[in-house]
């Protein structure tokens, strides 16, 4: 009976990893982007996303860790610029640098984290006009490790990062709309 339990615990693990091992490498946040719309123009939003000063008025991971070191570094604002930071194990540690920057509707992202995990993905905001609203969109992608395939049999990447995107566009939307 027992070597029946342990046969069975045995291929249920297997299935689940071999499972898993057949799950995308890469991951685009289709779901997981999060779009709100802004009543003010493109011009007033997008110096808060291409300038990383204007950051800590409405991200929401800089709230994480109050006592985070932050370095800039590169151009003051648009291509070139980089902010790196290192903090509490919430926070982490990390880097990102503005890879492209269209006046007024993009701004992409390269961000690689080293704590609390090794990842290196692209972040990507975009800013379309619709009458007195602007529509921002914020979306990530990047390749998906072994280790980050089996937690997603287990967690939703949509509720880990979605509730951040949302938290960050609402703080994003009351410093464009001041």
């Amino acid at each position: 009976m027992l070597s029946t339990i342990l046969i069975l615990l045995v291929v249920i693990i297997a299935a689940v990893l071999i499972y898993a091992a057949t799950r995308s490498n890469d991951f685009v946040t289709a779901r997981t982007a999060r779009t709100a719309r802004i009543k003010a123009a493109p011009e007033a939003i997008f110096p808060l996303i291409n300038n990383f000063k204007h950051w800590p008025e409405w991200s929401p991971y800089e709230k994480l860790d109050p006592l985070m070191k932050r370095t800039l570094s590169g151009a003051d604002a648009g291509k070139g610029a980089a902010y790196a930071w290192e903090g509490n194990a919430k926070a982490g540690k990390g880097r990102m640098e503005i890879v492209n920057s269209v006046p007024s509707s993009l701004v992409s992202l390269k961000l690689d984290f080293e704590k609390p995990f090794r990842a290196s993905n692209s972040v990507d905001f975009t800013l379309k006009p619709s009458g007195d609203t602007t529509a921002v969109t914020w979306a990530m992608r990047g390749s998906r490790p072994f280790i980050a395939k089996l937690m997603g049999l287990f967690m939703s990447f949509d509720t880990l990062i979605g509730k951040d995107f949302e938290a960050g566009l609402a703080n994003l939307k009351k410093a464009a709309e001041r």
